[in-house]
């Protein structure tokens, strides 16, 4: 939830309150600057807090992951502005998204290296496949309370500290996921095959074909899951001139979607592999997506919008339900953790640009279709790496 709002409150507040600058669009930038250094600290913490975890345990990353994670949201929640501290006030933002960025990186690793080290092996997927969901719902309360606040103030109140609250709310969770992951016990596979070569790890995973198979089927994933939800609502304001709230409110719709259909869809893929639903969707993409944008920019409506969004909600469902326990059957227990950190955040550094290509795209050709081509060349991308992912749902973890 954090982590979207970050991004809204960039480009909407926070260029002019912890950047001054003569000229507004060295404000932006700088703001911008300042938030994708963040997403270059990814690989950092990838690799650190995976080894981490591939060496200590899943539960004392996911307890340090966390903690970086609530001190850099605390740090955005309270930060004086310009005027209150001068230079400084970029320089505590700044650091604040450094130690997101670093804990994001090892977030996801860790937690699906303990789900399905946990898991009975005919449920890996199933299992699996509640973390990525609730990564869904943490995006749905983000786009909620933004939803919520563009409805309930006015820009000025925002500006004047409301867009704290989400940080503010963020903030009361990490108390108790703190707790909760200092109580989970580590899996038994994981204390028999702990990493005991450290650093050394890193140059097995950075030989290793599997590493860059792994990153080419998680490139449909952050592409689309960047284009389809986190861009689509400002698509919709400024290409469809519907409103905000109402795009927000089709962004929440499908994520739903997504959220319901995912664990059942894993729960598919641990009786007929993973594979065969990576294709499905991947086809469905090829398919659908030029004619999905051809029709919200056809007939614009908030409620046609929610309707193909969610269509795509169903897509990515199909998608990801198998992909964390896929990515995760792919690697030995000894780096499991370190190469799923590493794999999405490479990943997620080129999917992140995502967004900002499709608009260039539009502005480029002057066709608000385009954004489908980003879409689609994804597609292609993760289809060509999976001439080289085997399916390992049938076997025990190594």
């Amino acid at each position: 939830m954090v982590r979207l709002f970050s991004l809204r409150s960039a480009r909407h507040h926070h260029g002019e309150l912890f950047f001054p600058a003569e000229n507004e669009l060295t404000s932006l930038l700088l703001s911008l600057a300042t938030y994708g250094s963040g997403l270059a600290m990814r690989p950092v913490g990838a690799i650190v807090l995976g080894i981490y975890a591939d060496h200590a345990g899943r539960k004392a990353a996911l307890w340090l992951a966390m903690a970086s994670m609530g001190l850099g949201t605390g740090l955005i929640a309270f930060a004086p502005t310009y005027a209150s501290i001068g230079v400084a006030a970029p320089l505590v933002i700044l650091l604040a998204r450094l130690l997101q960025g670093f804990s994001g990186a090892g977030e996801l690793g860790s937690a699906t290296a303990l789900l399905v080290e946990s898991a009975p092996d005919r449920w890996r997927g199933f299992y699996a496949s509640l973390n990525a969901a609730s990564q869904q719902i943490g995006f749905v309360l983000a786009a909620f309370v933004v939803m919520v606040m563009t409805l309930t103030m006015t820009p000025a109140e925002i500006e004047a500290g409301g867009w704290r609250l989400p940080f503010l709310f963020g903030l009361a969770i990490v108390p108790i996921a703190i707790y909760i992951r200092s109580k989970s016990p580590e899996p038994e596979i994981f204390l028999d095959r702990r990493n005991k070569q450290g650093m050394r790890i890193l140059v097995t995973l950075c030989e290793s074909r599997l590493l860059l198979v792994a990153v080419g089927v998680l490139f449909l994933y952050v592409v689309a899951g960047n284009v389809l939800a986190v861009y689509m609502p400002t698509f919709a304001v400024h290409e469809l001139r519907l409103t905000g709230s109402g795009a927000l409110f089709a962004t929440i719709v499908a994520t739903c979607v997504t959220i319901a259909l995912t664990p059942l869809v894993a729960a598919v893929s641990d009786r007929i592999g993973r594979k065969p639903l990576f294709l499905i969707a991947i086809a469905g993409y090829l398919v659908l997506t030029y004619p999905a944008f051809a029709v919200v920019t056809t007939w614009l409506s908030v409620a046609l919008l929610a309707v193909v969004q969610s269509a795509f909600g169903l897509l990515n469902a199909v998608y990801v339900g198998p992909l964390m326990s896929a990515l995760a059957e792919l690697f030995p227990t000894r780096v499991r953790a370190t190469a799923i950190s590493l794999a999405l955040s490479l990943a997620v550094v080129v999917g992140a640009l995502s967004p900002a290509f499709a608009a260039w795209l539009i502005a480029a050709s002057g066709n608000a279709r385009t954004p489908a081509l980003v879409v689609i060349g994804a597609a292609m991308v993760s289809g060509i790496a999976l001439l080289w992912f085997k399916d390992r749902y049938r076997e025990p973890l190594s």
